[in-house]
């Protein structure tokens, strides 16, 4: 079996298990948010992959959270679904950009330590932003005014030391 028959019939096996394990409430299904409660690490990475079947090139994912929330382990699921190996996906705290080479490029951002969105200009953000992958940003707020129009936001909070709340949803 080639390769790429493999990751088609992957993708298709966790399609259908997203299909299966997402239940919708009434009141998910009349907003455009979609809530969930992690208890592990492995579910918040669980919850990046379900994600990811979504996501195409040119999309951007804001991350919010603390430290500690668990918003690499959400890229890490992400980057799973795309063929990237997990113990690959690193914070990009002091690189600040990674980039992995997946079916599709991906762009984790870590805007953390910058002071400003000129700054995230001077680092090639809009290539980025605009270019052929997927951009994933942590601590988007220091660069609000670069982010394009339309992009995902995925919020983490920390409920107690192994749950947390996502909430996941789609700017229009």
């Amino acid at each position: 079996m080639s390769e790429l028959r493999r990751q088609q019939l992957w993708r298709l096996r966790i399609r259908n298990q997203f299909l299966t394990e997402i239940t919708l409430t009434e009141a998910e299904k009349k907003s455009s948010t979609i809530n969930r409660k992690s208890e592990s690490v492995g579910e918040t990475t669980a919850a990046g992959q379900r994600l990811a079947e979504k996501l195409a090139p040119g999309d951007t994912v804001l991350l919010k959270g603390d430290l500690g929330a668990g918003k690499t382990h959400f890229v890490k699921g992400v980057a799973r679904y795309f063929g990237v190996p997990e113990d690959e996906v690193q914070s990009p705290t002091f690189a600040l950009v990674h980039e992995y080479p997946g079916s599709v490029p991906l762009y984790h951002l870590d805007c953390y330590r910058l002071n400003d969105a000129d700054q995230a200009g001077q680092i090639g953000l809009d290539e980025y932003l605009y270019g052929d992958g997927i951009c994933l940003i942590e601590w988007p707020e220091k660069i609000d005014s670069r982010l394009p129009d339309q992009y995902w936001v995925v919020e983490i909070r920390h409920i107690n030391e192994n749950t947390r709340d996502i909430s996941i949803h789609r700017s229009l």
